[in-house]
């Protein structure tokens, strides 16, 4: 994985509570934040969808092979 340093300002609290939150450094916890806003797009596109999609998996069958 490629990466590139940058130089952001960000306010301090949020940076801070931000840290709190994930119990890790300053770069992991922005790496945590940035993954979590790329996969929100996923997410929203796949909510979308809900409802759209027809399966042809009987959930019935499913439940019996437990």
């Amino acid at each position: 994985m490629q990466t590139q340093k940058i130089t952001a300002h960000i306010p301090i609290t949020l940076l801070h509570e931000a840290q709190v939150a994930t119990g890790k450094g300053i770069t992991e916890t922005i790496k945590i934040a940035l993954t979590h806003l790329a996969h929100a797009a996923a997410y929203e596109a796949l909510r979308k969808m809900r409802g759209k999609v027809a399966f042809s998996i009987n959930l019935e069958n499913l439940r019996e092979d437990r």
